[in-house]
């Protein structure tokens, strides 16, 4: 059984992949933090901005096989406009995405990318790794094609990852934290290792 909150068809909004047409398939569930308000003072990742408790979102519900959640997600894509691609997010997406929704998703055709948190391990069939780590929580996972780094974070400085193998470094500032946008341009201007990530999404009113 598969819980997800919602699912939806939008642009990516962030890092390398900003600006690219996708199926975002958002999992309920974290383990960094509940997604109530009472615990966001003592989470791991107090600074999160999304939604995902519970099942009521747009897409949203519980499915009970592999096929059954590729097929939803399926159907937000357009038909007949290229190889479909979904972004399985969250809360934190490796709770619940396992090697045969992995094989589904493959099977509808798609292109299957994450954005985890890096703290448990993948199943194998991924083709689009994106790591955002949180605060002091241990990366298990420490290689993929983008690191996504919400700056700043006292427990998690950019140096702490800057030598760990992925592809693509991005910066993206904490929401509604003074500062954090000049921060990060400073940050990139001062290690050119690192890019800007802004949440276009956000700026031009999509979701």
């Amino acid at each position: 059984m598969y819980s997800v909150k919602e699912i939806f068809y939008s642009l990516q909004g962030e890092g390398a992949m900003a600006g690219r047409p996708g199926v975002f398939c958002r999992f309920t569930g974290c383990n960094l933090w509940s997604g109530r308000e009472q615990d966001r003072s003592s989470a791991a990742c107090n600074f999160c901005d999304t939604d995902f408790i519970g099942v009521d979102g747009p897409g949203g519900g519980k499915f009970a096989t592999p096929a059954a959640l590729a097929q939803a997600v399926k159907s937000h894509w357009p038909a007949g406009h290229g190889k479909p691609f979904v972004i399985c997010t969250g809360g934190e997406p490796l709770l619940q995405l396992d090697s045969p929704l992995v094989e589904a998703f493959k099977a509808e055709g798609f292109e299957v990318a994450i954005e985890t948190n890096g703290t448990l391990a993948p199943p194998p069939g991924i083709d689009w790794v994106c790591v955002s780590p949180k605060g002091s929580a241990p990366l298990q996972l420490t290689r993929g094609d983008e690191l996504k780094l919400v700056y700043p974070q006292a427990d998690a400085r950019p140096e702490q990852f800057a030598g760990l193998a992925f592809e693509h470094f991005f910066l993206q500032p904490e929401a509604g934290q003074a500062g954090a946008q000049d921060a990060c341009i400073q940050y990139c201007l001062e290690h050119p290792q690192w890019r800007l990530s802004l949440q276009t999404h956000k700026l031009i009113g999509i979701p």
